[in-house]
């Protein structure tokens, strides 16, 4: 996740805030890190500390969304409509490579900041910080997979979209439910030991506890790097995931996972021999995290089909098709479907 540390604050940040923020009826609305937080009755601007947030409250509410962390590549614009890929590109306040200041947060004239993700005391303390210095109110939201039906539901009240969070949220228990009771009856011994490769080199992965990993973990699957501890994402070498020797690898890099077939070192793994390495689309955002959220719903549903063919043998292009209709607000053309597919579909040999 990376540290929230960056974030520039300037003494006079206070005094720049709009006054409209000060003028509107409030409520106080209790955020999932404890926070008491004093929030507009009615909000219409949202700004989104890190990737993440933008994509949930794209999802609820695309008009209050003020801009995007970075700006959407070639590839990925015609996934989403027109007038909300070219929304400004305001930078992040949190994470790695935090990139917005004060003056970019003020400029937008945001009635409220929103994170998604984790509500560790580290990232509790920035967004006091941050409240303080700019009088504007910033609420973090747990990203946990089990917590995400929550968060889609206080999130859509609070931008005044109930009933999209509520269907949003049901959506999301459907998902949920739907693969926990399929992976169940998976025995044991048929629940591989998976490797998640990030990055051109596929030497970046995560720990147990990373939120990065819940995808891997929410299918039954275990995380070979839970054997080095808790926490975030780490660099490793090929050696070790030789000695791990995984039964699936998966990735979100192109380079890295077409280098696989190639390289006589990544070519002695048993899940490479098996064909057993899966490649999650990217576009307009990763399935499995790039960033963790609620995309890892349509990504949840690849992997579990990846990993368990026979317990998930339904065409996957519905559930891509509406699940990309409901996220992204414009249904994919049969092109744009059929490169999601292909790219999803398992090499064998």
């Amino acid at each position: 996740m990376g540290s929230r540390r960056g974030f520039l604050l300037g003494a006079a940040a206070l005094a720049l805030a709009p006054a409209s923020l000060r003028a509107q009826p409030t409520r106080v609305f209790t955020d999932d890190a404890g926070r008491g937080v004093t929030v507009p009755a009615r909000v219409e601007r949202v700004y989104a500390a890190g990737p993440p947030a933008s994509i949930l409250a794209f999802a609820l509410a695309p008009a209050k969304l003020l801009g995007w962390t970075t700006p959407f590549r070639a590839e990925e614009r015609p996934f989403v409509p027109a007038r909300y890929a070219d929304l400004p590109t305001l930078g992040r306040l949190t994470g790695r490579g935090n990139t917005a200041n004060v003056e970019v947060v003020l400029a937008a004239r945001p009635d409220l900041i929103v994170d998604y993700g984790s509500i560790r005391p580290t990232y509790a303390s920035l967004a006091d910080r941050v409240q303080s210095q700019i009088g504007i109110p910033y609420l973090l939201l747990d990203g946990a997979f089990d917590r995400m039906p929550r968060a889609l539901r206080r999130l859509g009240e609070l931008l005044g979209e109930p009933m999209r969070g509520e269907e949003w949220a049901r959506y999301g228990e459907d998902v949920l439910r739907d693969i926990a009771a399929r992976v169940q009856g998976i025995p044991p011994e048929r629940r591989p030991r998976v490797y998640y490769g990030r990055g051109p080199r596929g030497l970046n992965t995560g720990l147990a506890g990373s939120i990065n990993m819940e995808s891997i973990e929410r299918v039954g699957a275990t995380n070979v790097a839970a054997a080095l501890g808790r926490g975030g994402l780490v660099q490793l070498s090929v050696e070790q995931v030789l000695a791990w020797d995984p039964d699936a690898i998966v990735t979100i890099d192109r380079n890295f996972y077409a280098s696989v077939w190639r390289d006589p070192l990544w070519q002695g793994l048993a899940a490479v021999r098996a064909g057993k390495v899966f490649l999650s689309p990217n576009v307009p955002f990763g399935w499995i995290d790039f960033p963790p959220s609620l995309n890892r719903l349509v990504g949840l549903r690849w992997l579990a089909r990846s990993l368990y063919p026979e317990a998930f043998p339904e065409d996957l292009r519905p559930f891509v098709r509406d699940f990309y209709a409901r996220a992204y607000h414009q249904t994919p053309t049969s092109e744009q479907l059929e490169s999601l597919v292909r790219t999803a579909e398992p090499r064998r040999g």
